[in-house]
């Protein structure tokens, strides 16, 4: 599965320089010199770094092969991914990724099917699941112990234990 860690907004200056809004909790890993990025549409790249540096929350990156403004202009709008492979786990064992928690079945404490991880949103006290009920509904579920006491990954599954009216918002 390719993870998008990008977007190429524009260039920058007349020598290929391109402003690249950052998508990953990881930059320092993922934008070095030398890593190579695939790209959607895959008709531009892969793409390799050759400089990097910040500039007003974004950065600013050379590509090999890419030199002008004009060149550079080509490539804008196109996201930046790796592979989901090349990804370390989490050092802590409840941490998850945002793409390994996607598509996970969601079960009652019961084992009943209640639905499907379709995306986590970031929030500043905590995760949210976004959740496509099986009655085709869509729900917020705040990520907190307390709510999903148990996720197992390899499963595929998590439990919900949902205080009540939380499925009927």
């Amino acid at each position: 599965m390719q993870l998008v860690v990008g977007r190429i907004l524009r260039p920058h200056g007349i020598r290929g320089e391109l402003v690249v809004e950052v998508t990953t909790d990881d930059p320092g890993e993922r934008f070095v010199v030398g890593s190579v990025l695939v790209t959607e549409p895959a008709a531009a790249g892969p793409l390799t770094i050759e400089g990097v540096r910040p500039h007003q929350g974004r950065l600013l990156i050379y590509f090999e092969g890419i030199e002008g403004r004009e060149q550079a202009d080509e490539f804008r709008g196109v996201r930046l991914c790796v592979d989901s492979a090349d990804v370390a786990p989490p050092e802590d064992p409840e941490e998850y990724h945002d793409f390994q928690l996607v598509g996970v079945t969601v079960l009652d404490t019961a084992g009943e099917k209640l639905g499907e991880v379709l995306r986590v949103e970031h929030n500043p006290g905590h995760e949210t699941l976004i959740v496509r009920l099986t009655d085709g509904r869509t729900v917020l579920v705040p990520f907190v112990t307390a709510i999903v006491p148990e996720v197992d990954i390899a499963a595929g599954r998590l439990v919900l234990t949902p205080p009540e009216g939380l499925l009927d918002l």
